[in-house]
Order: C-alpha cells, then sequence, then structure tokens
C-alpha cells in the first residue's frame, strides 16, 4: 500500500512540474509564431521591392558608375534581406512543428528536452530577423538616392540611416531593462531528476517480473503453435528475458487466484 502510495505521489509531482514546464514552452512556440509570422510579412514586402522596383536607365547620370553602386547596393541589400526573412520563416516552422511533436509524441522528459531546445535556438533566430530588418532599411538608403531627385533624397536618406540607429539604440535599451541572470532561472532539474525520477515500465515488463517470482517458466512445446507452461522453484533464469503471450498471462493470473483460495483456506 505504501507503495502504491508513493507511486502515486511521484506520478503526480511530475505531472505537475510538467504542466509547468509546459507554460514555458508555449512561451517560446508563441515568440516563434510572432517572428515567423512577421518575417513573412517582411519577406513579402521585400520580394515585392525587387520586382516592382524599376530603376532608371544609367545614362541619365552623368557618371556612370554611380547608378551601378547604387543598384549593386540596392539589390545586394534586399536580396539578403529577403533570404534572412525566409530563414526565418523555415526556422520558426520547423522549430514549431518537431518542438510540439516532440514535447507532446516523445519518450518520458521530452516535454523538458523540447523546451530547452527552443530556447536554445532562439538566438539564432532572432538574429536573423534582425540582419533582415536592417537590411531591409538599408535599401530604403540605396534606393531613394536612385528613384527620387536630390533634394528628396537629401531629405529621406537621414530619415532611413536615423530609423536605423534608433531601432538600435532602442533594441540596446530594451534588452538592457529586461535583461536577467540567466543562473538564477527556474529549474525543474531537480524535480525531474529526484522526487519524481521515475520511469514507465512496460506491461509486459511488469508481468515477466511477477511470473519469475511465482516461479513461473514458459516452455515451448514441439509443433511451435502452443505454449505452455510449468511450475519450477528455481531462480536460475531471474534474469532471463521471458516472451510471454495471452495462455501465459492468463496462467498468472490463475495461479494468483489459486492462491488467493489456498490463503482463505488456511486462514479459516
Amino acid at each position: 500500500m505504501l507503495a502504491a502510495d508513493k507511486l502515486q505521489l511521484q506520478s503526480t509531482l511530475k505531472q505537475q512540474a510538467t504542466a509547468l514546464k509546459e507554460k514555458e514552452f508555449n512561451l517560446h512556440h508563441n515568440n516563434f509564431m510572432t517572428v515567423g509570422t512577421q518575417a513573412a510579412v517582411l519577406a513579402g514586402l521585400d520580394v515585392t521591392m525587387f520586382i516592382e522596383f524599376q530603376p532608371p536607365p544609367n545614362d541619365e547620370w552623368p557618371y556612370m558608375i554611380i547608378p551601378r553602386v547604387l543598384k549593386f547596393v540596392y539589390y545586394v541589400c534586399i536580396t539578403s534581406a529577403f533570404c534572412a526573412n525566409i530563414l526565418v520563416v523555415s526556422q520558426t516552422t520547423i522549430l514549431s512543428v518537431l518542438g510540439a511533436s516532440l514535447a507532446l509524441r516523445g519518450p518520458d522528459g521530452s516535454m523538458m528536452t523540447a523546451t530547452d531546445g527552443l530556447y536554445l535556438e532562439r538566438a539564432m533566430v532572432f538574429r536573423s530577423f534582425g540582419f533582415g530588418l536592417i537590411l531591409t532599411i538599408a535599401s530604403v538608403v540605396s534606393v531613394v538616392w536612385l528613384h527620387l531627385h536630390w533634394e528628396a533624397s537629401l531629405t529621406c536618406c537621414p530619415v532611413a540611416v536615423w530609423t536605423m540607429m534608433k531601432m538600435r539604440s532602442t533594441y540596446l535599451r530594451i534588452v538592457k531593462k529586461f535583461d536577467f541572470d540567466e543562473s538564477l532561472t527556474v529549474d525543474f532539474r531537480d524535480i525531474f531528476e529526484g522526487p519524481a525520477a521515475i520511469q514507465a515500465i512496460p506491461v509486459r515488463q511488469i508481468i515477466s517480473k511477477g511470473l519469475r517470482g511465482m516461479g513461473v517458466s514458459p516452455r515451448n512445446d514441439g509443433d511451435g503453435d502452443k505454449r505452455r507452461s510449468s511450475i519450477v522453484k528455481t531462480s536460475r533464469d531471474a534474469d532471463a528475458d521471458i516472451e510471454l503471450n495471452d495462455e501465459e498471462i492468463a496462467l498468472v493470473r490463475r495461479q494468483r487466484m489459486l492462491n488467493g483460495q489456498q490463503s482463505r483456506f488456511q486462514t479459516v
């Protein structure tokens, strides 16, 4: 009775700890979905800027080298921004699908493994998203000189540069405000590896141990289609692997019933 109560307590503790870990998993999953959605929007904007923009001919410029350099910078920036955003979309999709599959359908402890995996991958995803965003604005700096007159270009180019600098300062300010020591975060390893350290045991393994404890050992007959069991009182095969079929499981149950009846007769 005490063993059963202990196992139930461990199971309850592990279930509650897994539910708490699931909250962290949902946090990372939602963050990836948000970043992936924004990256998909930026990727659509980048491909539109790449296709729809038609730069003026080089003959309109006094020096041929100027429009060629501006076009080179523009197309390199917009192509790199598109690739970075598509990379973010692919990463967030793969992480969301495979992470959720591992957490829900994986072996024992998969929720913890999936959550830690998402946390470790988030740095690369956020970095790629930042590169895509900066390169998109950098392409605007080039396109204003290609598409607008010099008066408008002198006005719009500083605005785009100021936007990039403001984004950087805002990022550093927000990161500093919400920064914390990673060593002080809540960790559930002491629970999963301590009081809740239980493993799921297959049913056939449980019955095999019960069968060996009762001294029942199955043997194959000549034709190989039917199996019979005999009661032996020896401990030689205590650690041997036993393959059980339905007949042997029924034999174990009948033997337990007979032992119970004998105990009641001896009591009377």
